[in-house]
């Protein structure tokens, strides 16, 4: 069983950044490929990006690329998401995902184990 908690949500500026973390617990955080989803309000879950195990290959979504930046610290058993100029449209609950296989996946279905979510809001 792995528990992810995430953190650092809050209500910001369009164009302004935040960086949201998403802690493991587990002896094996090292082993996961990890990824980034939201959801939006009335929308479906989507894909923001990952990395994986060991850092190296990262995947983005083309809506958050150039933008945002995936990373990780193992030795922390931490994921970051790094979100700059922000926009509107990039308000959502933010979850986090371990992928057992380490991997770097864009589908949801690939993860295994899921955090509660972080709410993150840009105001226009």
């Amino acid at each position: 069983q792995v528990q992810l908690v995430e953190s650092g949500g809050t209500l910001v500026q369009a164009g302004t950044s935040l960086r949201i973390s998403c802690a493991a617990s587990g002896n094996t955080f090292s082993m996961y490929g990890m990824g980034w989803f939201r959801q939006a309000p009335g929308k479906e879950r989507e894909f923001v990006a990952a990395v994986s195990r060991g850092g190296a290959s990262t995947n983005y979504a083309d809506s958050v690329k150039g933008r945002f930046a995936i990373s990780r610290d193992n030795a922390k058993n931490t994921v970051y998401l790094q979100m700059n100029s922000l926009k509107p449209e990039d308000t959502a609950v933010y979850y986090c995902a371990a992928d057992l296989h380490g991997a770097v996946r864009a589908l949801g279905a690939a993860y295994e184990y899921w955090g509660q979510g972080t709410q993150v809001t840009v105001s226009s």
